[in-house]
């Protein structure tokens, strides 16, 4: 899947109308969340071509190909913005639940990674946008507070996730060193202040602690003081030490995370199942990290994603790295964690794609996303009939979110005038194609 820069979106004097990411009669950077917005022609999983309206952030209107027209509730006679979406499927967005927008797009970096607030503030935003690109209209963003950084990295992210603000919606997990002993009151003070700062959920490295039980005995003691989730960089490797956990965070609400969790699946079966059990019944949800490790964990391996399932653990996928000194080649493609778990690790597409999409979002605390009238029109067209050729061939993409569509990426595939391209009719995906 290749990569690409995040780019404005075109004006209306420069779009085309033969654009291959699909023709727009208004341009989406115009276009306001009161105006309609009619998506035509698009494939759903069901098979089913429909047109979709949209209107003030939300699914108005499902209807089959043809059969709906511009205005809905956006008044009488109003002019809806037309997408043709021939040619792509139609599927609820993805959301990002693990991400480190403080440490991004840093592996190429001379020396240490800069912690000054600009370049922060630039890592994150830049980050961001590479990832909505890929369809990615939610993430959460964990950020280091304390040691170096202080509080000035989480200030820089939460000032990106507000300049982003109609284009993609981010929230923050402030992440402390240490909250036990001499050494750990520093933190606690930090954290506490990182709440008040406006991070939104609570983490951190338990086992980095010299008392990792009294780590997130602090962290369970501020989530409930402030009423907010918590979300912790766990191996998963220490039966023990999971199951006090599962037993301490049981029952917290707004809820608990964990991830990536890599450690799980390197213990005996008989003790990794109980270990989902326990966190099954404690309620807790499990972020796996299929596209490569993480600044919060030195394992790479994957939790053992089916056997979680089977459980009934809510399982999310997240990316974990975005090109930092952790993972160089972190991509932030939530449709690539897709694929790799329906290649390596045996999920139907629909079950693989549910992690990045419906079970991120549950753990993100949105709500869910359907292509039905009623439900957020958070959306992202890929181009494809079928969503495993979808996860296999994901280039051509166009997000949708909060009623606009806020980023769109192209592809080209040209053949040379061959006689086997010609005699193989090959699928052209060029400049040239009719809208």
């Amino acid at each position: 899947m290749p990569d690409s820069q995040p780019q404005p979106s075109p004006s209306s004097s420069g779009s085309s109308p033969n654009s291959s990411s699909g023709s727009s009669s208004d341009s989406s950077s115009g276009q306001s969340e009161g105006t309609a917005l009619l998506l035509c022609g698009a494939r759903l999983t069901d098979g089913r071509t429909v047109d979709v309206r949209l209107c003030r952030g939300r699914i108005e209107a499902v209807g089959t190909a043809g059969s709906l027209t511009g205005g809905g509730s956006g008044g009488p006679g109003a002019h809806a913005a037309r997408v043709d979406l021939g040619g792509y499927l139609l599927l609820p967005a993805p959301a990002e639940p693990h991400a480190h927008g403080d440490t991004a797009l840093s592996a190429d970096a001379d020396g240490p990674v800069s912690y000054d607030t600009e370049d922060v503030q630039r890592r994150a935003t830049e980050a961001a946008l590479l990832q909505l690109g890929y369809g990615t209209t939610a993430l959460r963003s964990h950020v280091h507070v304390g040691d170096v950084q202080g509080l000035g990295a989480l200030a820089a992210v939460l000032r990106a996730g507000r300049s982003l603000r109609g284009l993609v919606d981010m929230t923050t997990v402030a992440m402390p060193r240490l909250l036990t002993g001499v050494a750990g009151a520093d933190g606690l003070a930090m954290l506490r202040d990182a709440v008040k700062m406006g991070a939104s959920v609570v983490g951190g490295r338990p086992d980095l602690d010299p008392d990792p039980t009294g780590y997130v005995e602090a962290v369970l003691e501020i989530a409930s003081e402030q009423g907010c989730p918590v979300d912790l960089h766990v191996d998963g490797s220490d039966p023990a030490r999971l199951s006090r956990l599962a037993a301490m965070a049981g029952g917290l609400r707004p809820g608990v995370t964990l991830g990536p969790c890599g450690g799980l699946g390197r213990l005996p079966a008989e003790a990794a199942a109980r270990a989902a059990d326990q966190l099954a019944a404690a309620g807790i949800s499990v972020v796996c990290l299929p596209q490569g490790g993480c600044g919060g964990v030195d394992d790479r391996g994957t939790a053992p994603v089916r056997l979680l399932r089977a459980a009934g653990v809510r399982v999310a996928a997240g990316s974990g790295a975005l090109r930092d000194v952790s993972n160089p080649v972190g991509r932030g493609d939530p449709l690539e964690a897709a694929y790799l778990l329906a290649s390596r690790h045996g999920l139907r597409a629909e079950d693989a794609y549910d992690t990045v999409s419906a079970a991120a979002r549950s753990v993100l605390g949105l709500p869910e996303v359907r292509v039905e009238a009623g439900f957020p029109a958070e959306l992202l067209a890929v181009r494809g009939d079928r969503l495993a050729g979808a996860l296999s061939l994901a280039y051509s993409r166009i997000v949708v979110h909060r009623g606009r569509v806020v980023a769109r990426t192209s592809a080209v595939r040209e053949y040379c005038n061959s006689a086997a391209a010609v005699a193989l009719d090959l699928p052209r995906q060029g400049r040239g194609e009719p809208s």
